[in-house]
């Protein structure tokens, strides 16, 4: 059973909420006090009932009983001497209408108390800060009103129970003893005073639903007068008339025309349905156009370099979860500590990629080879956890260069080889990070075809992959996650004659293998001699094929990483490829193709990047180790950390790591240049660069754009690249770029010379290639350290012999005494010559001197 006076643990808001509800009833309840007034142009159906507002005041704890308020006569009307009829009309317009105000609501004296309460108001009051019903209330259904109360049974539930008002307050299913009843109420003297308030406050309720019903007859009877008036619900005849005038604003608003609103929607409908199938046309050619690419200049899109995005994320199935797999079999704790003892310490300073804080370490190679005989379980964990993720990041980047310079079709025709044959690759020196790179490689360019309908089946063909293991515990994790993969120990030996010499067996050598790509990381770093590093770079020639295979070599980002890179790059564009003017290269004595000839022509080829041409570098212009350097040809690659790798560095801060390389990618057998439709080259190049290709060679578009024809056309493999991160100044950005003439240059893009040049060059990127020119041009000297630099003069030194730490050595004079029989003695001048060394003092510690010689008076 439920009733009010059964709730004494009840607070105090729920037992005058429970009855609030028991005075007015479960049906047509209306707040007394709403917030905005409500009007409808509808005829009400049911007037909703309103009692007169009744202010209440709490009153302390007593032990008094409640005695009847007698009215004081000394109490002020209002505070401040404000009449109180006037701050009640100002309070109820406030509590009407909110912050706005409908105008001429107030008289001049109610404004001035208006303001000084509530400030002035934000606005006029707007038809539309009023409540609309256009349809008018809802019909209420007497037949379908159910008043319920909520009862809680034995279980815990609550099922209803049907509640008659008439019968009172309490509604009792079965009757209860009177002696419960009696213990109910005994020492309850607080909730018998309430009971008694609560009969008083009813009394003064009936008398206002009277004072109600007679202001509802008063209502109807003026309604029914004339149907067409404006019906509105307001508390005052003030309300009523400014609501009615918001009514008629609103009916003047709403008796607009609809043809001009129907052929407003009509345009915009249609206007929508021309965007949607310009986006299904897109979406059908399968052509997806990003916000950046709308306002970036063609020609930097296309010389734009790296991945995208430039953070690079692992291939989960390829990659990250077969890895994953095989390292969980180790623990953690035993794989870092093998990684930091082999790798070189906290951060692995010594794996693929050096943390910035560890760069003034010594420079060293990895502590890991790829083509190592000797590697133990734990260092091959260690070496799939700490050296694959970077290796695998430069590699990926390389690849996409290469393929953004020789475009789309190289991928396809390697594909789509006569016999399906497919590509051949070699991996020397990634241990499979450069076979799943190139695998994601062709899988892109793979789906790109399956949407054009070239191709069908969801997998690309592989080919046949090769790759350099020299560790039976690598070789076998890696096989674990590389199907189809032929692995080597090592690389065959390099024969600088031809296969067709016979031996002194008269046996001809077996014909060598051909790739047509050959990634080769970290494989120069390694080696310490000059000529080993050379017989490696000869040989990875040798295994190229002829017709158009691609070398990429990767070294760390150090300088003693370019330097490898460099030397290489040296070796095979003084022997191996032709450059204009030079197309042929003399015979060393000890060679054995000096015996035929003096001078041996020079194969077809090309430097796909990042070179853009084929003069001496002009980071190393002398060949050889550089102590100091701090100009060195290298390329970031950010990548996001595996989860084994964040364990074994134990970071905890950031997730992601910048690789730092450098690379070189050469090409055999087929010059682009030569087909290529601008063949400006060097000096030529440059300055055709420094105009800039904005408004030429533009590609085909629905714009129609007014430029003169012309002859020049746009080449990426004759641009200068970005070979330092940008420097962006308010008004001007500066670039750092090594040019098509083989020289480092620094050219300035300010607002002033385009607009596109200077957001694009704002937008460009560490290692971009540049096509919208520059405004101004200065030489860049590089800082190349001690004995970097043609001439025998360092940068920063003065003329003069060097000593130790850099500094010069002062010249030492000498006098040469003559004697009879020629030059006697030769001694140092001036103070030099009379002091002497700490040998040639006396034991005393006085200097020593020399014995005088004999005269003819001794």
């Amino acid at each position: 059973m439920l009733s009010a006076r059964k709730i004494p643990r009840a607070c105090q808001s729920c037992r005058l909420q429970l009855l609030s509800l028991f005075e007015n009833g479960f049906t047509n309840c209306v707040p007394a006090n709403t917030a905005r007034a409500r009007y409808s142009s509808t005829q009400f159906q049911t007037r909703p009932r309103t009692l007169p507002y009744r202010q209440t005041a709490s009153r302390a704890f007593s032990t008094t009983r409640i005695r009847a308020k007698e009215p004081k006569v000394d109490q002020p009307k209002a505070v401040g001497g404000i009449d109180a009829g006037i701050e009640a009309v100002v309070m109820q317009a406030r509590q009407t209408f909110g912050e706005t105000l409908p105008k001429d609501y107030l008289s001049a004296e109610e404004y001035v108390i208006y303001e000084r309460l509530y400030g002035p108001p934000l606005r006029e009051t707007k038809p539309e800060d009023l409540e609309y019903l256009p349809e008018g209330e809802e019909k209420v259904d007497p037949d379908k009103v159910r008043n319920v109360l909520l009862r809680q049974n034995d279980q815990g539930e609550y099922e209803e129970v049907e509640f008659d008002p008439e019968l009172g307050y309490s509604v009792m299913e079965e009757e209860m003893p009177s002696e419960e009843t009696d213990e109910m109420y005994l020492g309850n003297e607080q909730v018998l005073a309430e009971d008694e308030a609560l009969a008083g406050e009813l009394e003064q309720v009936e008398e206002g639903e009277n004072i109600v019903e007679d202001y509802d007859e008063g209502v109807l009877v003026s309604e029914d007068v004339d149907e067409n008036a404006i019906r509105v619900q307001g508390r005052n005849q003030r309300e009523i008339d400014a609501i009615a005038r918001l009514q008629l604003d609103m009916d003047a608003a709403l008796a607009q025309p609809l043809e001009e609103e129907e052929e407003e929607m009509d345009e915009e409908y249609e206007e929508d349905e021309e965007e949607m199938e310009e986006d299904e046309e897109e979406e059908d050619d399968g052509v997806w156009i990003s916000s950046d690419a709308v306002r970036t200049h063609p020609h930097t899109m296309t010389g734009r370099s790296g991945t995208y995005p430039t953070t690079l994320t692992f291939p989960k199935e390829t990659f990250l979860a077969p890895i994953s797999e095989l390292l969980a079999r180790a623990n953690t704790k035993h794989i870092t500590e093998t990684a930091e003892r082999v790798f070189g310490g906290k951060g692995l300073p010594y794996s693929a990629s050096v943390p910035a804080s560890k760069k003034m370490l010594p420079q060293k190679n990895i502590g890991l080879d790829a083509m190592q005989h000797k590697m133990s379980e734990i260092e091959a964990d260690a070496y799939l956890a700490a050296v694959m993720p970077g290796t695998f990041a430069s590699i990926t980047n390389t690849l996409v260069e290469v393929r953004k310079r020789l475009g789309p079709q190289w991928v396809r025709d390697l594909i789509f080889r006569e016999g399906g044959e497919g590509p051949r690759v070699l991996d020397a020196g990634g241990a499979g990070a450069g076979v799943i790179a190139w695998r994601e490689i062709l899988q892109a360019e793979w789906d790109v075809m399956r949407d054009e309908g070239l191709v069908e089946g969801e997998q690309v063909p592989h080919g046949k992959t090769s790759v350099l293991t020299g560790s039976s515990a690598l070789r076998h994790r890696i096989s674990r996650f590389l199907e189809d993969t032929t692995f080597l120990p090592r690389l065959p030996e390099y024969m600088p004659g031809p296969s067709t010499t016979p031996h002194l067996d008269r046996n001809l050598n077996q014909p060598r293998k051909s790739y047509d790509i050959i990634i080769a990381p970290h494989t120069l770093f390694p080696l310490k001699e000059d000529f080993r590093r050379k017989n490696m770079v000869q040989n990875l020639w040798s295994l190229l094929d002829p017709n158009g295979g691609v070398l990429i070599i990767i070294e760390k980002g150090l300088p003693r990483g370019f330097e490898a890179i460099a030397g290489a790059r040296s070796l095979l564009l003084d022997t191996h490829i032709s450059s204009p003017g030079e197309t042929a290269f003399e015979n060393e004595i000890q060679s054995p193709n000096s015996e035929k000839a003096r001078f041996t022509k020079k194969e077809e080829g090309m430097i796909i990047a990042p070179c853009t041409n084929h003069l001496k570098c002009p980071m190393y212009p002398v060949p050889g180790f550089s102590s100091g350097r701090k100009d060195f040809c290298h390329f970031p690659q950010r990548f996001i950390r595996p989860d084994y790798l964040q364990k074994v560095l134990g970071a905890k801060i950031r997730n992601h790591e910048d690789a730092k390389f450098s690379y070189i990618a050469v090409r055999r057998g087929v010059d682009a240049r030569k087909t290529s439709p601008n063949p400006l080259q060097g000096e030529e190049a440059t300055l055709q660069s420094l105009v800039g290709y904005e408004a030429y060679d533009l590609p085909e578009s629905g714009v129609e754009i007014d430029t003169e024809p012309s002859d020049v056309k746009f080449e990426p493999l004759n641009l200068p690249r970005i070979i330092l991160p940008s420097l962006k100044r308010r008004g001007h950005v500066t670039l750092d770029l090594c040019t098509p003439s083989g020289k480092l240059e620094r050219w300035t893009v300010p607002r002033s010379f385009s607009k596109a040049a200077y957001r694009d060059a704002r937008k460009s990127s560490w290692g971009d290639l540049w096509a919208l020119g520059a405004k101004t041009r200065t030489f860049r000297s590089p800082r190349l350290g001690r004995g970097g630099e043609e001439g025998g003069k360092i940068k920063g030194i003065r003329d003069g012999k060097m000593g130790k730490g850099g500094k010069k050595m002062k010249k030492k004079h000498f006098d040469m005494i003559m004697g009879k029989e020629g030059v006697a003695e030769i001694k140092e001048a001036g103070i030099a010559g009379r002091l002497v060394k700490r040998e040639k003092r006396t034991k005393g510690g006085r200097i020593w001197k020399e014995p005088k010689p004999l005269g003819e008076d001794d």
